[in-house]
């Protein structure tokens, strides 16, 4: 009698040893299933690269066109070159590291790589977009200016293509005048577009 009750008495113990292993394993499962809903949660809440587009205008500063030359004037206006983005068009090649874009400037405007050294505006890369407009589109959407589009007040941009040796290049950019005006988004249709808008005096 005294083995049979030692059995049974080893047979509970063992299940319950397998019980308490079974409920660990359980509730590490549970822990881990947790875990990996809050780490995905907060992935897909995470920003989308077109979300990371997305710049401040305010944050550009509040300061007008600078006294001194080199001057940039946009549509005569003197104005302060807040904000430079440039993205290759479609399948072309990529475009060269940012230190080397002086001559991808001076090919918009003769004399735009002085201004850019001068007015020291915010420089962005972004990844190809398949057409100009497509582009402007979506610069305009995530470089928000105030207002009207701008309109009556200090910020204006433009945006649209050029070429540099046969590559199309898109080009968006952000201004500020000393005082309000009448301007706002410009859509650049062609490479001769910028001359008409553009001057470095």
């Amino acid at each position: 009698m005294n083995e049979l009750l030692e059995k049974i008495t080893g047979w509970l113990g063992a299940a319950a040893s397998w019980a308490v292993w079974a409920a660990a394993a359980a509730g590490a499962i549970v822990v881990l299933w947790f875990v990996w809903k809050a780490v995905g949660k907060r992935g897909s809440t995470a920003s989308s690269p077109s979300d990371e587009l997305t710049i401040d205008v305010m944050r550009l500063g509040t300061e007008g066109p600078p006294p001194t030359s080199p001057r940039l004037e946009f549509y005569n206006l003197p104005v302060r070159l807040a904000l430079i983005v440039m993205a290759p068009a479609g399948r072309v090649r990529d475009l060269p590291p940012i230190p080397q874009w002086g001559d991808l400037y001076d090919a918009i405007v003769p004399g735009l790589s002085a201004v850019v050294a001068a007015h020291r505006p915010k420089i962005c890369r972004w990844p190809a977009q398949p057409s100009a407009r497509g582009f402007a589109h979506l610069f305009f959407q995530h470089v928000r200016l105030p207002g009207q589009s701008g309109k009556g007040t200090p910020w204006s941009s433009a945006a649209g293509m050029m070429k540099v040796e046969g590559q199309t290049v898109l080009v968006g950019m952000v201004f500020r005048t000393a005082e309000p005006s009448a301007h706002g988004q410009e859509v650049i249709e062609s490479e001769e577009h910028w001359l008409r808008i553009l001057r470095v005096v």
